[in-house]
């Protein structure tokens, strides 16, 4: 079982791209590891077409992406055509990210990515729509896991991302519904003493009926 902080484990694979070793691929960037139940199935069709459409805003954030999908590297290039029309790109063009052949489910069940209510013609668990990010010293930062049925929503993929990338520079944690931009929280280990030393820009404190004075909110570091 993977906790979070551990370093994530790296594997070998043929994708689109050629073969990868993840962690070369992934060099210093960060890194969003994504699956799908199977090729040529709508809603995977529309997640990886907006991928696509996200890639600009991953290439803000220094973060390379990786598909992976429970078919062959034949299956999975023909599908691509597909893909790319969907999102409305030249379905000529070269695919600009990796997808992971993995027929034989061994990556998909070696990383905890199966649904086992969802299963395929054979009998077997149908990959599950999971999320890993992993940092620039390949530390397993964040999961999702989506049952097959139920697309993602890579608004709030990329929102975690901004959360985690700002979070490792700052002092502060980010609250419900946060977006960058939006006031952060102090976090609980920042002393008081150290505040107007760590937040020049001020420190708003929540009174509360406890008399407790932990809810402290201030701009956002990074905007």
């Amino acid at each position: 079982m993977l906790y979070l902080g551990d370093v994530f484990p790296n594997f070998t694979a043929n994708t689109t791209a050629g073969e990868i070793d993840f962690h070369e691929w992934l060099g210093d960037s960060w890194g969003i590891l994504f699956s799908h139940p199977s090729d040529f199935t709508p809603v995977c069709t529309t997640e990886l077409a907006r991928v696509l459409t996200l890639l600009p805003e991953f290439n803000k954030r220094n973060t390379k992406v990786i598909g992976l999908s429970c078919d062959s590297l034949t299956s999975h290039e023909q599908w691509s055509k597909d893909i790319q029309c969907y999102a409305g790109c030249n379905e000529d063009e070269k695919f600009p990210y990796p997808i992971i052949e993995d027929k034989e489910l061994k990556l998909a069940l070696k990383l905890g990515m199966v649904d086992k209510d969802e299963l395929d013609n054979k009998g077997m668990p149908l990959s599950a729509r999971a999320v890993f990010i992993i940092d620039p010293l390949k530390k397993f930062r964040l999961q999702l896991l989506y049952p097959a049925t139920t697309g993602r929503n890579f608004t709030e993929i990329l929102r975690v991302l901004d959360s985690l990338q700002l979070t490792d520079t700052a002092k502060v944690a980010t609250p419900v519904d946060w977006k960058m931009g939006d006031d952060c929280m102090v976090l609980p280990t920042v002393p008081e003493d150290q505040i107007s030393k760590v937040f020049p820009q001020g420190v708003e404190v929540i009174t509360l009926p406890s008399g407790k004075n932990y809810l402290r909110k201030t701009a956002c570091p990074k905007k």
